[in-house]
């Protein structure tokens, strides 16, 4: 076993069963009939310390689906609850199973999790298993998310099963290993203030505090730095996903991570037309986390964590619950503040006037209005080309574009500056919702991967701008059917 670890790097510990019981549960993942390796990230592995052509491989395969385990891992599923549209529901890992934590030839450590592993104690009578086209789906959308620079979870292999699972209809089963900073969330601290101890839950804020925010100790309350930091890396992780038109589709308190990462990728989808009333989740009928309320449910949910912490926060109830209010109410300020910063890097603008916030919005305003892309417009915006759209042909435009030229002229930096700063803030490809589609179809339908790993080695540069990415940036043909996304992952 010694020499297995040496030779796959897996340098693997087990942090987490350092907590009271409560928390986690052992498990033992299901055996596979036969497991094959669809997608394999060299590039992820080789950051982790694993070695590529040791784990991409038949015994590889093993320990990437459950069937045999890798030195030193301990298999457990994670306790959490969680608001699920607004509704407190006790759940945890039903179908996750936690390997361990593996430390990075840079000393850096991240969760282990293979996704898709069978039924656990918190299965509710789920058969744990994952369909293939959901695990492929979060792995293409997880490592673009990565690419273009925002702060996510990442998909090291899935692995087929060989084995149907049972849906609408028969599926390909299929594994996934995700690795994350750690996958403590929001709901994680409801479960703890719901069914632990003060002390537990204190126990809890310590392990998270030691595992997230470095040097905490010096702060004279690290429970509020621990609120405070949330809050912050939050504010900054949304700005991020409205920049780039990403919709989650289920922003639940189960799914957000305290290290604020991106993370369960399940109905998530990327606007074309701008429209901030954009939905895309088959199950979000009323439009709870719409893209337009991507930030008002990220605060709810802050504030749902705020108040788990109230019994550390102070002893003086009363007090810590206007902290955790006070530290709350910051997210609005932090979050425009970090929006606001991107929106400016995507239109050239180095320095701040007290204008371009109307610059910023006048533009959102009238790509609705015409239904202008929202990834191609900022992209014309970025090689000054009029693209033959309603939006570049009105008059509205015409006198915005006006307005933005004279803005960018009254700052000290050469227009040379500021369209390669566009260019680094506008990718010229997402992960398009139709591309996405071809993809798992080609893949999960005949079996041809082809396709979907030439998608993301393409989606691995969005900010090259060269002519490979061209088939990957012209739009959906229009339907009088509105796309829709599903749970499955």
């Amino acid at each position: 076993m010694a020499e297995n670890n040496i030779v796959k790097g897996w340098n693997l510990s087990n942090t987490y069963l350092s907590l009271p019981k409560i928390f986690y549960s052992n498990v033992t993942p299901a055996p596979v009939r036969a497991p094959n390796i669809a997608l394999f990230n060299d590039s992820l592995a080789d950051a982790l310390g694993l070695n590529s052509d040791e784990l991409n491989s038949e015994q590889g395969a093993a320990e990437l689906c459950g069937n045999s385990l890798p030195p030193n891992s301990v298999p457990i599923a994670q306790a959490y609850a969680g608001h699920q549209f607004g509704y407190f529901t006790i759940l945890g890992d039903g179908r996750a199973a936690l390997l361990g934590e593996q430390t990075t030839p840079d000393g850096r450590v991240f969760d282990i999790q293979l996704k898709g592993s069978g039924k656990t104690p918190y299965s509710r009578g789920g058969d744990g298993k994952a369909a293939l086209g959901p695990m492929l789906r979060e792995y293409i959308v997880s490592e673009a998310m990565h690419a273009l620079g925002i702060p996510t979870t990442r998909s090291l292999a899935v692995v087929t099963t060989g084995e149907p699972v049972f849906r609408d209809g028969i599926l390909p089963g299929a594994v996934l290993t995700r690795v994350a900073s750690s996958h403590i969330r929001v709901g994680t601290f409801e479960y703890a203030a719901y069914a632990a101890t003060a002390d537990e839950l204190k126990t809890f804020a310590d392990y998270t505090l030691a595992r997230h925010y470095a040097g905490y100790e010096y702060f004279d309350n690290p429970y509020l730095y621990l609120l405070k930091e949330t809050v912050s890396r939050q504010a900054s992780l949304i700005a991020k996903w409205q920049s780039i038109g990403f919709i989650h589709g289920v922003m639940n308190t189960d799914n957000m991570a305290i290290s604020g990462e991106s993370i369960d990728y399940g109905p998530c989808a990327f606007m074309d037309e701008y429209n901030p009333d954009t939905v895309f989740s088959s199950i979000d009928i009323a439009g709870r986390y719409a893209y337009k309320n991507q930030p008002v449910a990220a605060k709810w949910n802050l504030g749902v964590f705020a108040n788990t912490l109230i019994p550390i926060l102070d002893e003086d109830e009363s007090k810590a619950s206007a902290i955790a209010n006070d530290t709350v109410d910051e997210f609005d300020n932090l979050y425009h503040q970090n929006y606001m910063s991107i929106m400016r890097s995507k239109l050239g603008l180095f320095n701040q006037e007290k204008d371009d916030e109307c610059l910023v919005f006048t533009l959102l305003d009238l790509m609705k209005k015409y239904v202008a892309d929202y990834t191609n417009t900022f992209i014309a915006l970025t090689f000054e080309r009029n693209d033959n759209t309603d939006l570049f042909k009105s008059d509205e435009y015409k006198q915005w574009n006006i307005r933005w030229k004279e803005r960018l002229n009254r700052q000290a930096e050469t227009s040379i500056m500021s369209r390669t700063m566009m260019k680094n803030s506008n990718p010229a490809i997402i992960p398009r919702n139709h591309k996405v589609e071809e993809a798992l179809s080609a893949a999960v339908d005949n079996k041809d991967y082809s396709q979907i790993k030439k998608f993301i080695d393409i989606l691995a540069n969005p900010y090259s701008h060269n002519a490979s990415q061209s088939e990957y940036c012209a739009l959906p043909q229009k339907s009088d059917v509105p796309y829709r996304t599903f749970c499955g992952t």
